[in-house]
């Protein structure tokens, strides 16, 4: 069974940067588009970034110009590097084996057990 595993989540002020990982328990990188996704508090579920086996990234709107979403397929580890967070980027962080379809992301069945950022002063 495919297994995700979160971690590198914490507390952080404004205007800090955390580096999250993910590692898989199995080979699924090579095959499978990677994503980030975050849930606040009473909030959905959201995407935050994708990235494709070859490499192609994109980023919701609210994460871009200040987060880097990029994998390691020979280690099996997606990384997403946060910068210049802010309070709203607080949530719990989870990250999901995918696939795309006509360039939108589709959840997998493969999802952490997530990692929590708080960002606060």
């Amino acid at each position: 069974q495919v297994q995700l595993v979160e971690s590198g989540g914490g507390l952080v002020q404004p205007g800090g940067s955390l580096r999250l990982s993910c590692a898989a328990s199995e080979s699924i990188f090579k095959r499978k588009t990677m994503a980030w996704f975050r849930q606040a508090p009473g909030k959905q579920r959201e995407l935050v970034a994708h990235i494709t086996t070859t490499d192609t990234t994109k980023y919701s709107s609210f994460v871009e110009g200040r987060f880097t979403i990029s994998r390691d397929n020979a280690k099996e580890i997606t990384f997403l590097q946060m910068n210049s967070l802010k309070p709203e980027d607080t949530a719990v962080y989870y990250c999901n084996a995918g696939s795309l379809s006509r360039g939108l992301y589709v959840r997998g069945n493969y999802w952490g057990q997530g990692t929590q950022v708080t960002v606060s002063s």
